[in-house]
């Protein structure tokens, strides 16, 4: 049956998103397990493309192999690996299962196996079940057979891309985020809105046109930048980045064209600057917006000739970079202010790319705090970090001016808060409830407020995620008009009270 139903698949065109989670959502079926998650190997990190029976954030988690023992033991063999009931070695969903609430798993199986492409290692398909032993002889055999299968599902798909004339991205920016902070490169997305944002700068890249990113502070500008500057010509060329903001005027000259020697007390050698040093790559200029009247001047005359000049030298170099400049300011209104060159202004905008605050890519929040749920995890010597189901919708209902630099700072202080108050690491076992997350949300604020100028106003939230909010507040209100008690609220809320008890409990109010 999972063969014919694989096969299926095979011949119907689906989305690779769609295709993916039918096939886990076979597997769970078949093999009467709690959790299946394909991953895909990118260097030395595992990360997941679809998942069925696990929560939501774990698509954004990023499994590094060394650190994970049971993903490298599949790793290392061309058969399904059954690991024992028993065995004391971390699994990397513990604590992740949908079902379980963040609790530690009491006792479950664990399978898998890896996958090969065309004889190269593509990834691993991973099992999980609650029930010891049913994991057995017939169902590593079952697997088996079904291997080849499932790589030929996959190769179809990436085959279906190809067609369809869908460039891969490359791992450094499918479907990335994250911060300048954490130190990654990867921008970590699902929504639409991001999705086709780098459908379009994907061919942006292959130009060389000047490139405008406007969006507010912590929306990942250096991030979206380094994604055109890999996917251009110029990617074997180094991309060097200037905070406009961080120069001092008495220096600005200096570090973006260099000097002579002599040309200042101290200037003891000659010295390139970072139009020089991106020569054949990329120079990104970050906060453009608070730059020198007196340096936008000599920045506009490279941008038309492609020359410059060291402070202190009368000689002209020529210099081949491709300017990408950042700024959280409205450019216009500083031209019209006399603060910001309009004859440079419209050097830099000629393609303008508007940068979507967090809040309104909110299928994205939970994603990302699960890659840096992750990172903090690692950082911290933790089994498991993890968001309660309350915590996940503080995150969901929270307007993020900060953006993701600020869910970032907000995971990593709470993992720590969190850490501080149990005063030890005890089983390495930690969810995050929304008290730590510390987000000053009003009563009643579900969403941001209305932005000046934005027709949209407040950001939709996916209809699983609304129903939960209404649900966990009608809850929590016939509690209280109960007094706690849960026959009464029962019956005020007209359902049957074991499917009360229930749903508290799946909504994480038990």
């Amino acid at each position: 049956m999972l063969a014919s139903l694989l096969l299926a698949d095979l011949t119907t065109e689906l989305t690779p998103a769609v295709r993916f989670q039918r096939l886990l959502q076979c597997l769970k079926q078949e093999f009467q397990c709690g959790a299946v998650a394909l991953l895909k190997k990118e260097e030395e990190i595992l990360r997941p493309l679809a998942v069925e029976g696990l929560v939501k954030e774990t698509l954004g988690r990023r499994f590094r192999i060394a650190q994970h023992p049971r993903l490298a033991t599949l790793l290392s063999s061309r058969e399904p690996v059954v690991f024992d009931p028993r065995s004391e070695v971390p699994d990397p969903y513990d604590g992740l299962l949908d079902s379980l609430e963040g609790q530690p798993l009491p006792v479950h199986d664990c399978m898998g196996v890896s996958l090969y492409l065309d004889g190269q290692q593509w990834g691993v398909l991973t099992l999980d079940s609650l029930t010891a032993g049913i994991f057995d002889r017939s169902a590593k055999d079952k697997l088996h057979e079904a291997t080849l299968i499932i790589e030929a599902l996959i190769r179809m798909t990436q085959l279906e891309q190809e067609r369809l004339g869908l460039r891969s991205l490359s791992r450094q920016n499918d479907t990335f985020m994250a911060s300048a902070v954490s130190g990654s490169s990867e921008i970590i997305a699902q929504s639409q809105v991001v999705t086709r944002l780098l459908q379009e700068l994907d061919v942006v890249a292959q130009s060389d046109l000047p490139l405008l990113l406007l969006g507010e502070t912590g929306v990942g500008k250096e991030l979206f930048a380094r994604f055109v500057h890999q996917h251009s010509q110029r990617a074997q060329q180094p991309m060097i980045h200037i905070n406009c903001a961080a120069l001092p005027e008495s220096l600005a000259e200096s570090e973006l064209f260099g000097h002579a020697k002599g040309a200042f007390s101290g200037a003891s050698q000659d010295r390139p600057g970072k139009f020089e040093a991106a020569h054949g790559g990329t120079l990104f200029l970050d906060e453009v917006g608070e730059l020198p009247i007196s340096i936008q001047a000599k920045l506009l005359r490279v941008l038309q000739s492609g020359e410059i000049q060291r402070l202190g030298s009368d000689a002209t170099r020529q210099v081949d970079v491709r300017i990408i400049a950042a700024t959280n300011r409205n450019l216009q209104e500083g031209v019209k202010k006399g603060d910001f060159r309009a004859d440079l202004y419209h050097r830099l905008s000629v393609y303008p790319v508007p940068l979507p605050p967090l809040r309104e890519r909110p299928e994205d929040i939970l994603l990302l705090a699960g890659h840096f749920l992750e990172l903090n995890a690692h950082r911290l010597g933790l089994r498991c970090l993890r968001l309660s189901a309350a915590a996940e919708t503080a995150l969901l209902q929270y307007p993020w001016p900060g953006n993701v630099r600020e869910l970032e700072h907000v995971i990593s202080r709470a993992a720590l808060k969190t850490l501080a108050r149990q005063n030890s690491t005890g089983n390495g076992w930690i969810t995050l409830e929304p008290q730590e997350l510390d987000l000053n949300l009003e009563p009643g604020v579900t969403s941001a407020p209305e932005e000046e100028g934005s027709p949209q106003g407040r950001p939709l939230l996916p209809l699983k995620q609304q129903l939960e909010i209404c649900q966990r507040q009608a809850v929590q209100q016939a509690l209280d008009t109960a007094e706690g008690s849960w026959a009464e609220a029962a019956r005020l809320l007209e359902v049957d009270s074991s499917n009360l008890h229930k749903l508290a409990k799946r909504l994480n109010l038990k």
